[in-house]
């Protein structure tokens, strides 16, 4: 993959794509093959956000390729709490590092660091812009189970604030996916987002019912509504819950080789039972990422 940074998903070529899916998959048959390919070198994380799964499959992936981690911690630990810029800090930390992970709460903060240093910036998530790391590691999860070509999906939930959704959206027009997008009026894709996949080509249809979409799916994609981007808590409230996976959903609506995903974490829009069925892909889906990211931590240092 030939990108200085990974800051989109919009940047990823299908190439670029299939050049990490590929390297993925052989650490993932042989996690030894990586051991000691990036000695030496030292990953700076910087979460003004908090995570989980993002956060620790990219420590594990350094460490994985033999890097070591340095780590931002919390913001009130942190200079931040002082007041100091984004641009400041980002700058200090290239001085300690061969490689950057941001995670911010604005949208093109990962840009802006990108601007400021000279080593490799990875965005991994920008208030609700986009999450292109997440993005590599769905398609790898949707190319082990329903494969990329003549893929029909569909993605449910917060469409409007969600960035997993954005940049999953922008890299599947790479393969020609019929996509399905199915949210509450006041959740849809952003206007900007559609014009985007308008002009890429995509093939995008809008829905409100998820039950009239179901059947013809390869792959459902659920989001959680994150009460944290909402204005206030009433707009909150007024979508919460609208959908809702549950086993008596599937097994009348869906095909039996469904694939249910969601970038984690979880509310209640998948009902627990789902978890033990054969639909459930979404915790392998975490465990995914440590490969991917460890590719794509190979291609950008």
């Amino acid at each position: 993959m030939q990108q200085d940074h990974l800051l989109t998903a919009k940047q990823l070529s299908r190439s670029d794509i299939e050049a990490v899916l590929e390297r993925a998959a052989e650490f993932d048959d042989d996690p030894e093959a990586a051991r000691d390919l990036h000695a030496g070198e030292l990953l700076a994380l910087c979460f003004f956000e908090p995570s989980t799964r993002t956060k620790m499959s990219f420590e594990t992936a350094a460490k994985r390729l033999g890097a070591g981690v340095v780590d931002m911690g919390s913001v009130d630990d942190s200079s931040v709490k002082k007041g100091e810029s984004l641009a400041d800090t980002v700058r200090v930390v290239e001085g300690y590092a061969d490689g950057l992970v941001l995670r911010h709460p604005k949208q093109g903060a990962a840009k802006l660091a990108s601007e400021r240093v000279d080593v490799p910036v990875v965005n991994a998530g920008d208030g609700a812009g986009h999450h292109p790391s997440q993005t590599l590691l769905d398609l790898y999860t949707i190319r082990e189970h329903a494969g990329l070509e003549d893929l029909s999906i569909g993605i449910v939930g917060d469409l409007k604030y969600g960035r997993t959704v954005h940049s999953l959206a922008h890299a599947l027009t790479n393969f020609g996916a019929r996509q399905h997008f199915v949210s509450p009026e006041s959740l849809q894709l952003p206007r900007s987002v559609r014009y985007d996949l308008h002009e890429a080509g995509a093939q995008v249809r809008e829905h409100e019912d998820l039950e009239a979409v179901l059947p013809n799916l390869d792959v459902l994609y659920v989001t959680r509504i994150q009460r944290e981007r909402f204005p206030d808590d009433d707009e909150y409230e007024a979508v919460a819950g609208e959908y809702r996976v549950t086993p008596e959903l599937l097994d009348e609506h869906a095909k039996d080789d469904l694939s249910v995903m969601h970038p984690l974490p979880r509310v209640d829009e998948i009902a627990p039972e789902i978890d033990d069925t054969e639909y459930a892909t979404y915790f392998e889906q975490a465990h995914n990422g440590v490969p991917v990211r460890m590719a794509l931590l190979d291609s950008l240092l």
